[in-house]
């Protein structure tokens, strides 16, 4: 069998005769020899967009086509206030002072019931999870309450505690206390066991496996049970302060259904909204701050 050895193509770049320090030069980002085109990532071919732009424009959209629909008459005020009735409405209870009250009172009840749901949900979840004995004792009666609705317990709870700001605050931690406890129970649980036996082998106590191993490990579900809890409470929030309530953002809306204002009552429920989402973002920059040894996958 014979081989032929045919003369280069004189459309090619002969590349034989370029010194090889000229070649890796070539490649360390000086122009490509002529007629090879560079590789670009796929990623780099792509318009940036800022974020924050991709994450309001399907808001934006809602707002344009809920405009369109009060508009053209499809949505009857009555039924569902326009864009910009609401806005005016807002801007005319911000101006009497009868919002940012609502919203203090809301939200001095919700921080009430979250530090004490977190105090009882994380304090179970640790007694239970740490020690056998402990979930043999707590986690049963626990899972047993969590199946109860707590909107089901406000009528004892009003019994048990009478009509003022006890109940409403009970109604919110009662919420609060089971995503806590489950995601906390769930987290340290679900440390590895070999990060455990390589504690013990480098001689750490019980209670250094505890603070360096154990709960770094159950951080990120306590974080994730927190940002659930307080999804939660907002809601509970609603039930409680329609609950003979004098104050706050439910109290506001009690009065605007008595008198069909749709108008107010949209405004108390984007409140509740913004105010949720509000804290969602503190919980999700302490995610940010407190799991930065953890490194996650963040879309493409």
């Amino acid at each position: 069998m014979s081989i032929s050895h045919a003369p280069p193509d004189a459309s090619e770049p002969d590349i034989s005769d370029i010194p090889g320090d000229r070649l890796v030069k070539a490649g360390a980002g000086a122009p490509a020899p002529p007629g090879l085109e560079p590789l670009v990532p796929t990623s780099a071919r792509r318009i940036r967009v800022p974020r924050w732009l991709r994450r309001t424009t399907g808001p934006v959209l809602l707002l344009i086509l809920w405009q369109l629909l009060s508009g053209t008459g499809v949505l009857a005020s009555d039924v569902l206030a326009s864009p910009g009735r609401i806005a005016q409405v807002t801007g005319d209870m911000i101006a009497d002072g009868s919002l940012t009250s609502a919203m203090g009172t809301s939200l001095r009840r919700v921080a009430a019931g979250l530090a004490f749901g977190t105090l009882v949900g994380t304090g179970l979840a640790l007694v239970s999870g740490l020690f056998r004995i402990g979930e043999d004792v707590v986690d049963a009666p626990v899972q047993m309450l969590r199946t109860v609705p707590f909107v089901g317990l406000i009528p004892l709870f009003i019994i048990w505690f009478g009509i003022g700001e006890a109940p409403k605050i009970a109604i919110i931690t009662l919420g609060v206390t089971f995503p806590l406890y489950l995601n906390v129970y769930a987290g340290i649980r679900g440390v590895d066991a070999q990060l455990i036996e390589a504690g013990e082998s480098l001689g750490l106590s019980r209670w250094g496996l505890v603070r360096h191993v154990v709960l770094p490990g159950a951080l990120p579900g306590a974080l994730t049970g927190l940002r659930y809890s307080l999804g939660i409470a907002w809601l509970a929030l609603v039930f409680a302060e329609q609950v003979n309530a004098d104050s706050g953002i439910g109290f506001l809306m009690v009065q605007a259904r008595d008198f069909l204002r749709t108008d107010v009552i949209v405004v108390c429920l984007i409140v509740y909204a913004f105010l949720g989402l509000l804290a969602d973002f503190i919980v999700r920059s302490l995610e940010r701050l407190l799991l930065q040894w953890r490194p996650t996958f963040t879309g493409r």
